[in-house]
């Protein structure tokens, strides 16, 4: 019977203690907050014994880094295909962090003082209710004829998503309800024009999130 109380109280200070993981709010950073915050990633991760093989290396990061610096440059002059390019870059460089980030999380293993050494910073641990963050989207693909399939990044504490869409300067449409991030799909589309869509988090304790950035796609 002892041995079953103390198995118990371990279960439940287990329970108890948060769990830390790697915020990804960086996703969000503007460009040149980017660029600091991969600074101080590289500074962290450089010759960090608790860190010995990121998926992407500290080499990797400052080249990836400079290139989003000499498109941004270059994107100052002007001209769709330097915003591209530009883009391009920024997706790079937010992938990249993205695999370290994950890597940081399982190599901490929980523990704060490690994972922030990384440069990284950590996620809230409080549990009460708080507004959700607002949809990032991170892709749209077509795989069928008439039908957007939406990625997006986790969110956390989401209920479910609402989406609305619409062609040309025309006004939305009526909002559509989506199960899980997993399930978000527009269909009914006309092959051929480009058609403009947002997506929010429903739940938190406002209710639901702000609307995504606008994302526009052609439909096949």
């Amino acid at each position: 019977m002892l041995v079953k109380s103390i198995s118990k109280e371990n279960n439940k200070q287990k329970e108890k203690m948060p769990q830390y993981r790697v915020s990804l709010s960086f996703v969000r950073l503007p460009d040149v907050a980017l660029d600091d915050f991969a600074d101080a990633i590289i500074a962290g991760l450089n010759g960090n014994a608790s860190y010995p093989a990121p998926p992407v290396t500290v080499a990797q990061l400052v080249t990836l880094k400079q290139t989003l610096q000499d498109a941004v440059a270059a994107q100052a002059q002007g001209g769709t295909t330097a915003t591209a390019a530009k883009n391009t870059a920024r997706n790079a460089l937010v992938e990249a962090l993205r695999k370290d980030a994950k890597y940081v999380e399982i190599s901490a293993n929980n523990d704060l003082p490690t994972l922030l050494g990384s440069g990284f910073q950590s996620a809230s641990t409080n549990r009460a209710p708080s507004v959700l963050d607002k949809v990032q989207i991170i892709g749209v693909d077509n795989p069928q004829a008439g039908e957007f399939e939406v990625r997006i990044d986790p969110v956390a504490n989401a209920k479910g998503f609402d989406g609305r869409i619409k062609s040309g300067t025309g006004e939305y449409g009526p909002t559509i309800s989506f199960q899980n991030s997993k399930s978000i799909l527009f269909e009914g589309l006309s092959a051929g024009v480009i058609y403009t869509l947002q997506l929010c988090a429903i739940g938190g304790s406002t209710g639901s999130g702000d609307w995504s950035d606008p994302v526009s796609h052609m439909a096949m």
